[in-house]
């Protein structure tokens, strides 16, 4: 069963969250604040962390950026601030989720279990070939490494699927429901502007000037065009 990293100071939360994940059968590790959290992200190797943001001697956001320095890892992170502008800084720093305080343990549990799913089982329907080269873009499935004038890019779980559904229909306009269906897939629980929040990831990436993107393109009110020259 996965490995679940629990990064929480309020034993209130901590004693009942972790008490119902090993009823599930999840191993479950805790730390009360960020440095020892951080710490235990990369010595236990979790299937996926569950974060807080209010947080002793690390916040949340740090821990969030010093993961995201060497795994991608599924992050969920835990909010006491319902300020759109908080939930987005998370989704920007790496997270893949958030839920907002107060919360039921049943919903973290679905929420968790969401995420679970996707990293294990969501792939996109990549094309037959190995790889695929578009302008100075270089994407090898099988590996999943993404090049860019021969410099490796280090994508995330998710950046490389999107990137690579959108260069397997290279030149047609893919809908924001087929991309958040085939990436995210249905059971998406978070908020729908994580899309946008990971086409800009992968224009500050791939794109030469990123705010005058000329590869990954925005059709309004439909989705996204990755647009160039396969040369191989």
């Amino acid at each position: 069963m996965p490995t679940i990293v629990l990064i929480e100071d309020d034993a209130m939360i901590v004693e009942p969250v972790a008490r119902a994940l090993r009823r599930l059968d999840y191993t479950v590790h805790t730390a009360m604040d960020g440095a020892s959290g951080l710490e235990m992200t990369f010595s236990r190797q979790p299937d996926l962390v569950v974060l807080d943001i209010m947080l002793p001697k690390m916040d949340g956001w740090e821990v969030c950026k010093g993961i995201r320095e060497k795994s991608v890892v599924p992050i969920l992170m835990l909010t006491a601030l319902s300020e759109e502008i908080d939930r987005i800084l998370g989704l920007e720093l790496g997270a893949d989720d958030y839920l907002t305080k107060p919360f039921s343990t049943r919903e973290l549990i679905a929420r968790i279990k969401a995420l679970l799913r996707r990293v294990e089982f969501d792939t996109v329907n990549l094309p037959k070939a190995d790889s695929i080269t578009i302008d100075q873009i270089k994407i090898d499935f099988d590996r999943r490494q993404v090049f860019k004038d021969n410099t490796e890019l280090q994508l995330r779980f998710k950046e490389f699927e999107l990137l690579s559904l959108l260069a397997a229909n290279v030149g047609e306009v893919v809908s924001r429901t087929e991309i958040f269906d085939k990436v995210w897939s249905t059971d998406w629980l978070g908020d729908m502007r994580t899309l946008d929040v990971h086409i800009r990831w992968l224009r500050e990436k791939i794109e030469d000037d990123p705010s005058n993107p000329r590869s990954i393109q925005t059709v309004r009110g439909v989705g996204y065009r990755f647009v160039g020259k396969i040369t191989s």
